[in-house]
This record gives structure tokens, C-alpha cells and sequence, in this order.
């Protein structure tokens, strides 16, 4: 994924050193992502090159690993490169937000895909992540009971779906008073430092434990990891967001007790379409939202490819 990025980059840089894009060669989309280490955003960003390889586009895709201050300066660039169309997969709400209000400034079409900004793009394509929270929460509201301890583990503070899958969550706890937040803290979407996190949470907490809500799988994966060699994995309630290969896996062997499927195909092909569209100023909805859904043992067979 990584080495097919730079070699995309690598084309566009030399077609604008010999003179510029033309536009008998297709139209060129400046795609910067949040982080190519986040397996999520890599299938985001794979589904992406797949659709701008059908629709002859040519594609100058970045990382931003996790900077927002590296995002804007990178479509700054595109803009200095004069770029038909961007697609932003935003690192923070707030800090991210300038790329927006640039690339409108100067008339470029930006869509934002997965992940929102305060600062509207021309449009948004992504699933509502508050209720990707609501969903993991009543999971394990109605697998504890209504009654029991619960551990949040955020993803990068300040991102939206930090943010929105937080309400979602809190929303769901503030109607079952028998659920008691015991601690919340981020691991930054991360496997490594969720499970170092899991560890200091079993040291501080042992037995209390009854529930953990990561807000993504890398996160929960990481949670089952050490919450497997402290043996509690079967004391402890885990529930996740995003489907990946390995969290469907780990629902399919009861080891993760569920969780949210996000399509990451549906968003990076409908962030390149209507970046097309926009492009051919042809109408587009603003906000183009792809439901997400639960996924337990019962279900995943559905999803598991």
C-alpha cells in the first residue's frame, strides 16, 4: 500500500515537472489520510486508488501520520499544484479545519471522507459515528445487564470519531445508571499502546473490570491481548468499532465479543465519485452517511471474506 502511494506521487510529481497536468490525460485528486499505519485508513485509501484506476484519474495520495499541522501544509501543496479536486481524511476536528477553508479560498472541490472538521468541505462521505457509540454501548448494556464497570478507550483525542463515538457512548450510559464508567484514557487508535494501557487499567482495577469500549479494533485487539494474558478475556466484556480482518476473526473465535462494521470500501469509492462529480460541477449531497452495523458471533459469517 505504502510503496503504491509513493509510486502515485512519484507520477504526478513528474508530470508537473514537465510542464503541469494536462487535461487530456484526466483529472488529478490530491488525497491526503490521517495515517497509512491504521489498517482502516489503508482500506479507505485502497478502495480510493481502486476507483480512481477505473475512471482514469490520477491520484497524488499522502500520509499524514496523524499530524494535522503535516495535513495542511500537504494541501497546501496540492493547491500550489493546482489540483482538480481534494479528498481530506482529517487528523483533528478543529486543526484540520484550515485545509478546508484553503482549498475553498481557491476554488478547489474538498470532500472530507470518514472523519468531519468544523469548517464544512464541499462535501462529507463517512458513517455517523455517534451512533457507532450508541451501538457498542448498548452491546454491552444488554450483555452486562445494565449493571457493571466499564473502561472507554478513546482513539486520538480530538479527532471526530473520538468525539462522536464518545457522545454516542455516554448517551447509552446516562440511560442505564447501573453502568458505572470506572476510567477512560487514550490509546491514539493504536494496537501497542492499547494493550499497554489494558495492562496498567487490570494493575490499577483487577476484578472491577466488567466492560471495555475501545473505539476502534486496533484498540480492542490490543485490550483482548493483554486482557488474555492476565487471564480475564473471559470476565471482560470487549466491543469495538470498524470490522477489520482481524477483529472479524477474533468474533468469529469468541475472542472479541463484537463489533461495528464500518464500510470502508462504500466510503473511499463514494469520496472519489462524488470528488468526480464535483469536479464536473454536477450536484452533490452534502453529507452522504453508509449506516454502520453490529457484528457479533451470530452475524459475522455475513462479513468475514
Amino acid at each position: 500500500m505504502l510503496r503504491k502511494s509513493i509510486s502515485v506521487l512519484t507520477l504526478a510529481t513528474l508530470l508537473w515537472s514537465c510542464g503541469g497536468t494536462e487535461s487530456a490525460d484526466g483529472p488529478v485528486i490530491g488525497v491526503t489520510m490521517l495515517s497509512l499505519q491504521n489498517e482502516f485508513v489503508v482500506n479507505v485509501a485502497d478502495e480510493i486508488e481502486k476507483k480512481a484506476e477505473e475512471h482514469g484519474v490520477k491520484l497524488v495520495l499522502v500520509d499524514a501520520e496523524r499530524s494535522a499541522l503535516k495535513q495542511v501544509e500537504q494541501v497546501e501543496s496540492f493547491i500550489a499544484q493546482k489540483v482538480d479536486a481534494i479528498i481530506l481524511n482529517p487528523c483533528e476536528v478543529e486543526a484540520s479545519s484550515p485545509a478546508v477553508d484553503k482549498a475553498k479560498a481557491a476554488g478547489i472541490p474538498i470532500i472530507n471522507v470518514n472523519s468531519e472538521t468544523n469548517s464544512a468541505p464541499d462535501a462529507f462521505v463517512g458513517s455517523d459515528d455517534v451512533e457507532a457509540g450508541r451501538i457498542a454501548m448498548r452491546f454491552i448494556a444488554e450483555r452486562l445487564k445494565g449493571q457493571g464497570n466499564v473502561l472507554i478507550m478513546h482513539g486520538y483525542m480530538g479527532q471526530a470519531a473520538q468525539i462522536q463515538r464518545d457522545m454516542g457512548a455516554k448517551e447509552i450510559l446516562a440511560e442505564n445508571p447501573g453502568l458505572k464508567l470506572l476510567a477512560e484514557q487514550t490509546a491514539q487508535w493504536d494496537r501497542s499502546k492499547a494493550m499497554s494501557l489494558t495492562e496498567n487499567w487490570i494493575q490499577s482495577y483487577g476484578n472491577q473490570i466488567n466492560a471495555i469500549f475501545a473505539q476502534n479494533d486496533e484498540m480492542g485487539m490490543g485490550a483482548i491481548k493483554a486482557l488474555t494474558e492476565a487471564g480475564l478475556k473471559d470476565k471482560v466484556v470487549v466491543v469495538s468499532i470498524d470490522a477489520i480482518p482481524d477483529a472479524l476473526q477474533a468474533v468469529k473465535n469468541g475472542n472479541l465479543d463484537a463489533t461495528v462494521f464500518q464500510n470502508a470500501v462504500e466510503q473511499g469509492g463514494q469520496a472519489l465519485e462524488n470528488a468526480l462529480k464535483l469536479i464536473r460541477k454536477e450536484p452533490v449531497e452534502s453529507r452522504i452517511l453508509i449506516p454502520f452495523e453490529l457484528v457479533t458471533n451470530e452475524n459475522v459469517d455475513q462479513y468475514l471474506r
